[in-house]
């Protein structure tokens, strides 16, 4: 069977090679810190001599480090998230308004980006308060389940939203979680009509978020800003009462530092 129109072909504009490469990268992760080659050919479909060449390369470039039987990540990686983060004025902006934010509320506060399926934070300011749920810089949750991610999926156009969520893995994390697909664009079509988004205990038991869209001087959503909290001590009625207005005032003023126009 010939393969799909949209998947990529080795060519003049895809270096097949490069995205090996970056397959052997991201097959690092929280679970699987430190490789072996055999391991890392596993994860990545490569052959154990496809792998060990991309491996030495990126050792030589310090990317990678081993000890002659394990590989891991060096530090050395951030650099490519980082450019991605300093090419981009908006995390500079947002930062110290996000700090006020969260000096106001009392509560954790973080601005994602929509990648596929999935939310990426790239920046975050966590209260003092103690939560079991750990991210940073970098992490990625599912779009469909988080107040951000629905924020996102519902700047999109209806035939990509459509197209998006067709692939959805449909899974229950907890036993508030929205497992159908009518449900979840319901959900989705709400937050782009009213503006904002408020999540329940859909990812995680106990964890209660509201997200705003952040806006360029297109009007175009590029990012969500959310104030997330727990909710055995802040009810999803006193995150809309309380929480709900500091949040739209700080991501429309993020905003009109983006270019966006006055509300």
């Amino acid at each position: 069977m010939p393969a799909p129109a949209s998947t990529p072909k080795p060519g003049d504009s895809y270096v097949q090679s490069f995205a090996r490469g970056l397959e052997v990268i991201r097959s690092f992760s929280a679970s699987a810190p430190q490789q072996t080659l055999s391991e890392v050919a596993a994860h990545t479909g490569l052959t154990r001599a496809g792998a060990r060449r991309i491996l030495l390369t990126l050792q030589t470039l310090g990317y990678v480090e081993s000890d002659g039987k394990l590989f891991r990540l060096t530090p050395r990686i951030l650099d490519l998230g980082f450019a991605y983060l300093s090419s981009l004025p908006l995390w500079n902006l947002a930062e110290p308004l996000m700090e006020d934010l969260v000096e106001e509320v009392r509560e954790s506060s973080s601005a994602a980006v929509l990648d596929g399926l999935d939310i990426v934070y790239v920046l975050r300011v966590p209260t003092h308060k103690i939560m079991r749920t750990s991210l940073g810089v970098g992490s990625r949750l599912p779009a469909a389940w988080t107040s951000m991610g629905r924020v996102l999926l519902a700047s999109l156009p209806d035939d990509e939203l459509h197209s998006r969520l067709a692939t959805l893995p449909l899974q229950r994390h907890t036993a508030h979680t929205a497992t159908d697909l009518p449900t979840l664009l319901e959900r989705i079509r709400q937050a782009r009509t009213q503006g904002w988004c408020l999540v329940n205990q859909e990812l995680e038991e106990g964890l209660i978020s509201i997200a705003a869209p952040l806006t360029n001087r297109l009007g175009q959503t590029v990012a969500a800003l959310n104030i997330s909290g727990q909710a055995n001590r802040t009810s999803a009625e006193l995150m809309q009462q309380t929480l709900l207005p500091p949040l739209l005032r700080a991501a429309q003023t993020i905003s009109r530092l983006m270019g966006a126009p006055r509300r």
